[in-house]
Formats: structure tokens, C-alpha cells, sequence
């Protein structure tokens, strides 16, 4: 097979799928992916990523080997994974379809423990009839009134399922899971794209203006209905939005393969609250995440130690992160001393209240979190915008330290670190930002007790 063969079987939709493409596919990918990624893993952090943590659908043990490594690094394995499921959901659905089975389940692979399931099937199944997915050409176009109403039927329908999931997963179920941001994006773009190419075969730049459409429509109505801010759309955005994009590009093919045969909606809907419930049963204790941050100080640790335990007034922040509504540490004071005191971390949404549990001057302050503040401020029209995820405080900080390393010279290397944990799924792509804003409120913390250390 050329190299423009092959790529028209990984990222193609037209090309059939035999048994031993998926299976020969599969492996080799599994492979060259992890290879990849435990030789990067290894040599920006030290840490190894064995095969077992590769394959754990939870991913919290290949995010644990990131600790350590530059701060780009999660993203930059975001940006690699994403090739990766377009060719595992494109081929699953067509090897679906050439065995003989519903298209609609090879959209299953994104699903924890149940896409492994599926994957195991469609190799084992032994069925090809590969001409099941030859797509038809299409039959006349129909007029273009016809075109812009079969658009909003699309887009009606894609939007009406995710409201419902919307409501049932964070209103009935009290669940940000993946469900919610990965399967119900991919599954409203399948409709629309379905619907929209089924009269009649679109091109694909309509098909994926059509996508964009549904996800800027979806995201105005969280805004207008005051259900999300801003901040959190935005977030969301670059996982939710190439999903939806990427499921109508599948909607169009399945819809182009048919032709005249009906394939059934119904199925592929109905299994979103199933997936949603049983995510929601799953559920079990979150695991625990630390981000590291350092910083070299010019100046003994008997210096730098007082302004780590209390600080004045930090300048106002310049960054866009901060200035957009993220938490921003304003200044620290303490009530006592020594192990029993309260430390108060005060941010620009309320403060972190902190009993110290390890004094260890100069050496190591640590301590735990009993009551924090909202991480944000929503931006929005509205004047009030409280999503549960922020008044159920799904972003947890759990305990926090400073180490005060002397490095010889009169210097010395501040560490600080902070445990936290985080009720969002998909927790790979969610903890990115938490992780992102951690980091940065460390660097503002560390930056500021720095100066106050070297002017003295």
C-alpha cells in the first residue's frame, strides 16, 4: 500500500475497512504512539510511562508521569492525541458498516473501557463486505430552500440533544463528565451532519460550516440562558468544538453511504443517557493531582522564610489570564505560629483559609486547605452566572507547601507545591488548564516573595 493509500485509509472516510486493515492499523499505531510518547515522557521528565499506564482508560497514571516536565507539555500531547482519534472513530465506524453492523458504533471507541470493547469486537468479527460503505454519488440536489430548511431541521435536532444531555448530566445526574464533553459534541455534529447530507449529498465545506454553526449556536445558548460563562465556553472550546466538526464529517459519510437505506438516529441518541448513567455509577474517588513550580532566589533561606509565611500587597496583574477573571492572589497574612496557626491566602473571589501543619523554619512550611474561594469570575451578559461546577467546587485545592532548598552562594532554590483534585471528565484534558492556572498563580506568588527577599 503507497503512502497516498494509506492516508486515504487513516484519514479518509470513502475507503472501505477489511478485518486485517483495522487490525493491522491498530496495533501498529498502538505501538508507534506509545513509543512516542514514553521516549518524550521520558527524557523531558525523567519518568517512565509503562505500558500498563498507557493503556489505563482513567489516564490519571500518564498524567502522574508528567509531573516534572515543562508546562507545555500536556498540551503538546493533546494536540498529538487528536490525530489519533479521528482515525480510530473514522475506521471504526466504516469498519462497522463493512461487517455488517450499525454504523453508530464505531463512535463507541471514545467511550472508557466500552471503546476497548468495541475495538476488541470489530477485530474479531470476521465479517467484510467491504461495498457496504462504498459511498453513493448523491441524487439531484434539491432546491435551496429546500437546502436552508433541511440546515435548520440539522441544526434544531443537534441542538435539542444537547440541551437534554445538558439538563439530565449536570441538573439530574450532578455529572461534568465525558459524556457531556466528549461524546455529546461528537454525537450533536453525527446528527447534524447526518440530516443535513441525507436528502441530498453536500459538499464538505457546507457540511463543516453547518458543525460550526451548531457549536456557536450551542454556545450562545449557554450564554443567553445564563447556564455558563465566558471563561468556561471558552475552555471548553478545544475539545468540544473539533468533535462536533469531526462527528459531522462522519454524519455526512454515513449519510452519503446509505444513500436511500435508512439508517436509524434513534439508537445513537438513546445511548447518550446510558453512557451518562452508567459514567455516573462509575464514579469513584478522584485522584489527586501536585503541580511544581520553582524559582531561585538571591538570598539565604533565613531571608526569604518570613515573607513565604505572610506577604504584602502584590502589584496589580498585567497577565490576560488573570485579567480575564481567573482567582489572583492579592496578599497572605497568618493568625499565630508554629503548627496550629492559620494562614489566609487572600485572592480577588475571597480567601484560602490554611492551618499550618509542618513549621519547619527555614526549611518547609506546609499546610492544609479547609475552605477556598471560586477559582473565577464568570464573564457574562448576566449580571449573576453561578454554574454548579463553581458552587459545587468541583476544582478542590487539598494541601500546599513551600520548600526553601539552600543552594549555596546565599541562595536559594523556593518550591511550591499544591495537591488538588478535580470532579470534571475528561480529567487528561481538564487538568491542563487547572494545572495551567496553578502554575501561574505559583510563578505571581514566588515572583513577588523573590523581590521581597532580594530588596532586603
Amino acid at each position: 500500500m503507497n503512502l497516498r493509500s494509506l492516508c486515504s485509509l487513516w484519514f479518509g472516510v470513502r475507503a472501505p475497512v477489511t478485518r486485517t486493515q483495522y487490525i493491522a492499523t491498530g496495533l501498529g499505531l498502538a505501538v508507534f504512539k506509545y513509543a512516542v510518547e514514553a521516549g518524550v515522557i521520558r527524557a523531558l521528565t525523567g519518568n517512565w510511562l509503562t505500558p500498563l499506564d498507557f493503556l489505563n482508560p482513567s489516564l490519571a497514571a500518564r498524567q502522574a508521569a508528567l509531573v516534572g516536565g515543562p508546562e507545555w507539555l500536556g498540551w503538546a500531547l493533546f494536540a498529538w492525541n487528536l490525530p489519533f482519534i479521528w482515525i480510530a472513530l473514522s475506521m471504526s465506524v466504516r469498519r462497522a458498516t463493512g461487517a455488517g453492523l450499525p454504523p453508530w458504533l464505531g463512535l463507541a471507541v471514545l467511550v472508557p473501557l466500552a471503546g476497548l470493547a468495541v475495538m476488541l469486537g470489530l477485530c474479531l468479527d470476521r465479517h467484510d463486505q467491504p461495498g457496504n460503505w462504498r459511498p453513493l454519488p448523491g441524487h439531484e440536489l434539491p432546491p435551496e430552500a429546500s437546502g436552508r430548511l433541511t440546515a435548520l431541521k440539522a441544526v434544531g435536532a443537534a441542538l435539542a440533544v444537547g440541551i437534554v444531555m445538558l439538563v439530565l448530566c449536570v441538573y439530574l445526574l450532578e455529572s461534568y463528565g465525558a459524556a457531556l464533553f466528549l461524546a455529546t459534541p461528537l454525537v450533536m455534529g453525527t446528527v447534524a451532519g447526518f440530516l443535513f447530507n441525507q436528502p441530498s449529498a453536500r459538499s464538505l465545506a457546507s457540511t463543516v460550516g453547518l458543525a460550526t454553526v451548531v457549536m456557536l449556536a450551542a454556545a450562545l445558548v449557554l450564554l443567553a440562558f445564563a447556564l455558563e460563562g465566558l471563561i468556561c465556553i471558552a475552555m471548553a472550546a478545544p475539545i468540544a468544538a473539533p468533535l462536533g466538526v469531526l462527528g459531522a464529517i462522519l454524519g455526512r459519510a454515513v449519510a452519503r453511504a446509505a444513500g436511500p437505506r435508512p439508517v436509524p438516529l434513534l439508537p445513537l441518541v438513546l445511548a447518550l443517557p446510558l453512557v451518562a448513567g452508567a459514567e455516573r455509577l462509575a464514579g469513584g474517588p478522584e485522584p489527586e493531582y501536585c503541580v511544581f513550580t520553582s524559582v531561585e532566589v538571591a538570598a539565604p533561606p533565613e531571608a526569604v522564610w518570613p515573607h513565604v509565611v505572610s506577604f504584602p500587597d502584590l502589584p496589580e496583574p498585567t497577565e490576560w489570564f488573570f485579567r480575564c477573571g481567573i482567582a489572583c492572589p492579592v496578599r497572605a497574612r497568618i493568625e499565630g505560629q508554629g503548627v496550629g496557626a492559620i494562614r489566609h491566602c487572600e485572592f480577588t473571589t475571597g480567601d484560602f483559609v490554611e492551618p499550618i501543619t509542618v513549621w519547619d523554619e527555614p526549611r518547609r512550611l506546609a499546610f492544609d486547605v479547609v475552605g477556598q474561594p471560586d477559582p473565577m469570575t464568570e464573564l457574562s451578559f448576566w449580571r449573576h452566572v453561578h454554574p454548579p461546577h463553581l458552587s459545587e467546587q468541583s476544582l478542590k485545592s487539598r494541601r500546599g507547601e513551600f520548600r526553601l532548598v539552600d543552594v549555596g552562594g546565599g541562595r536559594t532554590r523556593l518550591e511550591g507545591r499544591t495537591w488538588y483534585t478535580f470532579a470534571m471528565h475528561p480529567q487528561a484534558y481538564w487538568t491542563l488548564w487547572s494545572d495551567l492556572a496553578i502554575h501561574k498563580i505559583h510563578r505571581r506568588v514566588l515572583a513577588h516573595v523573590k523581590q521581597l527577599a532580594e530588596s532586603e
